[in-house]
């Protein structure tokens, strides 16, 4: 295998030239460039990864922590991250949970087997790990960024939408279109922007005079298992709903699914509303009315700030990131609603 020292003797330089050659730093001349490079191609020369990492301290990976691989919404995340990365010649290092540990054991395992690879930084984003255990991760390695999480103590290394505010408008939702017999299949308690997302519907429905107690609420773990189940057990319950609200689109889509099954007719009889707007909800039957969680422009933002970090770029870095909704085929004005109701809500008749 060819060495740098062949490509040197080859192309008639100094090593110290070759190698800026190589890696572009530093003065040399365009001729030397030019025979460095046919030396490269003549000995089918690989740079190694371990000479490049002692020579610069940097292995050029940054490391990225999701709970599963699996679904639409953390498609986005990793697409979007080695996007990123790519385009300054960086490469993404995937970790993931697995085995008997708990969610919670299992997230901060990962992330330590990150730093344990001499990551140059990792981006962490996990509903199961508490606020102590980010500070003690951070502390293992400062060059840290967390995403979808709003975390006070290191303001600067969070980035997260206005999950509050997402709750309202799925609520607002609901309620513009006359439904006040409401269904919620929530993620776990445990989640800090699933409570974020409640906190703001319940704010919602309040003002409307609609309690807390007065609305169907059944916990899941944002799957689609979890999402087909929580819906059967609605079914079960025989309690009359007409508008539900699912914590994400991975629920919301197995809700669907499990209506048509059971001859439901979605939105003539029950209006469904998700949460996030991955790109799953478009091709859904019918398409998925959503809260529109900007995803990608999270993920862009929170990764182009921790390359600040590691790699001295000047990106520019936004942290305001706008919730709507996107309206599809799922929402429609609820059954029996009243002419008066439909136009207090400003939804004209059909």
């Amino acid at each position: 295998m060819a060495t740098l020292k062949d490509v040197a003797a080859l192309a008639g330089v100094g090593m110290s030239t070759a190698s800026r050659a190589i890696s572009g730093k530093g003065p040399i001349s365009a001729d030397a460039a030019a025979r460095v490079k046919a030396a490269i191609e003549a000995l089918n020369f690989r740079p190694s990864s371990i000479g490049r990492a002692m020579a610069t301290q940097s292995l050029g990976m940054v490391g990225l922590f999701v709970p599963t691989f699996f679904g639409s919404y953390y498609g986005t995340i990793l697409k979007q991250t080695d996007t990123e990365l790519r385009a300054v010649r960086r490469h993404v290092v995937v970790a993931t949970g697995s085995g008997e540990l708990s969610p919670r054991e299992q997230a901060i395992d990962a992330v330590r087997y990150l730093i344990g690879r001499d990551c140059d930084g990792v981006v962490v984003i996990s509903h199961d790990l508490l606020d102590e255990d980010l500070i003690m991760l951070h502390a293992m390695h400062p060059k840290m960024v967390f995403l979808n999480r709003a975390f006070d103590q290191l303001p600067d290394a969070s980035f997260c939408a206005d999950h509050r505010r997402g709750g309202e408008l799925a609520a607002r939702t609901l309620l513009d279109h006359g439904h006040r017999d409401i269904a919620v299949i929530s993620g776990p308690f445990t989640s800090s922007d699933n409570r974020m997302r409640l906190e703001g519907f319940f704010a919602a429905l309040a003002t409307e005079g609609i309690a807390r107690d007065d609305v169907v609420l059944i916990e899941s773990d944002f799957s689609p298992e979890g999402g087909y189940a929580a819906t059967q057990h609605l079914l079960e319950q025989k309690r009359r709903f007409t508008g539900l609200f699912c914590a994400n689109d991975t629920m919301a889509v197995s809700a669907l699914a499990r209506f048509h099954q059971a001859g439901i007719s979605v939105p003539h009889e029950i209006s469904v509303i998700g949460y996030d707007d991955d790109y799953s909800a478009a091709y859904a039957a019918p398409g998925l009315t959503s809260v529109h969680i900007p995803t990608a422009e999270l993920t862009q933002n929170a990764v182009r700030w921790l390359v600040n970090q590691c790699y001295r770029t000047e990106w520019e870095i936004f942290r305001e990131f706008p919730v709507s909704v996107t309206m599809r085929e799922s929402v429609a004005q609820a059954p029996g609603a009243t002419v008066s109701a439909r136009k207090a809500a400003g939804v004209e008749s059909a």
